[in-house]
């Protein structure tokens, strides 16, 4: 008897220790060029193959959704669904269905300050960042003539999309990121990866947190003092502003962001870092946050977003940067 309860606890004592060798985590890391930019992913894995596999599905995710919300891509769900502007509605996959009803949802709250019917200003936007020249006034009212987030009605009941006016073209520039890097932190733990980070640009969803850590560390960049940095487990930040993509033209300093209601670039110098439960929420309220003045900036927050945290350093034209 006692032989074989030392037996047993020979043979406990090795199955513990595989255990504990088999769940031994390695930080791996991969990129790939996606939606424009270098996505990374930054992961804890057993081993490489599992780390390997696991990061080329949450990529191909992604490269499955660029190829229905981009709108650089002629054949991108979203530019087919631009195409049949004026006409009747377009039955739409559940992914995209999601993402605009999500900014139509936004847009309501903000009476428009974040829109997706933007594309006819961001694009002749595009052409002034390349040219340096102010788009003429006529080519931005014709453009704004054609944007307008009340003129995309959905059907939740047909999972369809109706752009009411002809000529409309959609950009979700301000959302697609961060729902992609929600996608791809969804696709890592359906593969058995779940303490993992994935960074789109400035749009970074964390998963779990690596081993012995409360979470990722991750710089706050429109924050003071000590709220500079954050531990983030199971949420989301984004940044959204001029801080890295802008032009001057005239003198004047212009934001990547189109502001809806003039058809120009930003020129309020606002930059906002945006922590939130997920990265499409994060993605689009650091975006409409550098649209809205402080006051609605604030309201915003407060009645819709109770939960979101919102970090914006408004830089006056003159060069001064007074705190939020």
């Amino acid at each position: 008897m006692p032989i074989l309860r030392s037996g047993y606890i020979a043979l406990v004592f090795l199955l513990s220790a595989c255990a504990v060798r088999h769940t031994t985590l390695t930080r791996f890391e991969f990129r790939q060029r996606h939606m424009g930019i270098e996505a990374r992913i930054v992961l804890y894995a057993p081993e490489e193959e599992i780390a390997s596999r696991a990061a080329r599905a949450a990529f191909a995710r992604v490269a499955v959704l660029d190829s229905l919300m981009s709108d650089y891509r002629v054949d991108s769900e979203l530019n087919r669904l631009s195409a049949r502007a004026g006409g009747p509605p377009v039955p739409i996959s559940g992914e995209l269905f999601f993402v605009l009803s999500r900014a139509q949802e936004l847009a309501r709250l903000t009476n428009g300050a974040f829109d997706v019917t933007v594309g006819p200003l961001v694009r002749l936007w595009r052409e002034a960042r390349r040219t340096g020249v102010l788009p003429p006034a006529e080519a931005r009212r014709e453009a704004l003539e054609r944007s307008g987030w009340r003129y995309l009605r959905l059907d939740t009941a047909t999972l369809s999309a109706q752009l009411l006016r002809p000529r409309m073209q959609l950009d979700l520039g301000g959302i697609a990121k961060g729902y992609a890097a929600d996608e791809a932190i969804a696709t890592l733990r359906a593969h058995g990866v779940t303490r993992a980070l994935v960074e789109m640009g400035g749009d970074i969803v964390a998963g779990e947190p690596p081993p012995g850590a409360a979470g990722w560390k991750v710089e706050i960049l429109n924050a003071d003092g000590a709220e500079r940095s954050v531990v983030l487990a199971r949420a989301a930040v984004s940044t959204s502003g001029d801080t890295e993509q802008f032009v001057d033209i005239g003198g004047r300093r212009y934001s990547h962001v189109v502001d809806p209601t003039s058809g120009l670039g930003l020129a309020s110098r606002a930059a906002a870092t945006v922590v939130a439960a997920d990265g499409i929420t994060a993605d689009a309220v650091s975006t409409v946050l550098t649209v809205l003045g402080r006051d609605r900036r604030e309201a915003l927050l407060s009645a819709h977003f109770p939960d979101v945290r919102g970090y914006v350093r408004a830089v006056e034209a003159e060069g001064g940067a007074p705190p939020r």
